[in-house]
C-alpha cells in the first residue's frame, strides 16, 4: 500500500481534523494508551492545530482516506501541560518544538510512515527556528494486565533517530482508560534531540 504524505500547517489542517479525531480514538484505544476517547473532546483539542499558524499535521493518505497523522507545535503552546516537567533542566521552552501524537492504522505500519512523520515535523521545527525537538511517551508498569505479550517498545526506533530520554523529565496527564470508571493521571517520559 502506498501512502501519500502532506504537511498541513495551521488552517490547512481543518479538512482532516474530524478524521484525525476518529483516528486518535481508534489508535489510542490500544496499548499503551488504553484511551477511552470522546469525539467532542477530540474535536475541541484538535482546533489548536487549525488555529495555530505554527502547528503542523503531518498527514498520510491512502487515496482520500486519512490512514495516519502526526502533529506538532512549539513547546510554548503546551506550557500549561508540560512546563513543570522541564523545571530545573535549564532548557528554554521557546527553543523546543513538541511532537505530540503520532497515530497510524495497523495495516499501514512497517512501511516507513513513522520516519516520514518525524522527518516532516523536524523540517517544520527547523523552519520555525527550534533548537530541539521533543515528545513524550506514556509509561505503564511492565506487569500491567493489559500489556500484550508481543509488545515491542519503540525505544530503539526513537534512539536510531537521535532521541534520548531526558532523565527525570516526566509530565503527568490525565485520561480515562477503557477499563476504568474515571480519569486517572499517567506519567509521560520526555525524549528529545538537538536539531
Amino acid at each position: 500500500m502506498s501512502l501519500r504524505f502532506a504537511s498541513l500547517v495551521g488552517a490547512d489542517a481543518a479538512p482532516v481534523l474530524d478524521d484525525l479525531a476518529a483516528l486518535r480514538i481508534a489508535v489510542f484505544r490500544d496499548w499503551p494508551y488504553l484511551y477511552d476517547g470522546d469525539l467532542e473532546y477530540e474535536r475541541r483539542y484538535l482546533t489548536a492545530y487549525r488555529d495555530n499558524p505554527n502547528a503542523i499535521v503531518a498527514a498520510a493518505f491512502d487515496g482520500d482516506r486519512l490512514a495516519g497523522a502526526a502533529t506538532g507545535t512549539p513547546m510554548t503552546d503546551h506550557a500549561d501541560d508540560f512546563a513543570a516537567a522541564f523545571d530545573g533542566t535549564g532548557y528554554d521552552l521557546s527553543e523546543i518544538f513538541y511532537c505530540a501524537e503520532s497515530v497510524l492504522l495497523p495495516e499501514y505500519r512497517g512501511q516507513g510512515a513513522g520516519h516520514r512523520f518525524f522527518d516532516m515535523r523536524e523540517v517544520h521545527a527547523r523552519a520555525l527556528g527550534a533548537r530541539y525537538v521533543a515528545f513524550c511517551a506514556v509509561q505503564r508498569p511492565a506487569d500491567h494486565p493489559a500489556r500484550p505479550t508481543d509488545h515491542r517498545p519503540l525505544d530503539d526506533f526513537w534512539q536510531k533517530r537521535g532521541y534520548r530520554q531526558l532523565p527525570g523529565v516526566i509530565a503527568e496527564f490525565g485520561w480515562k482508560d477503557i477499563d476504568a470508571p474515571e480519569e486517572t493521571r499517567k506519567p509521560l517520559q520526555f525524549w528529545m534531540r538537538e536539531l
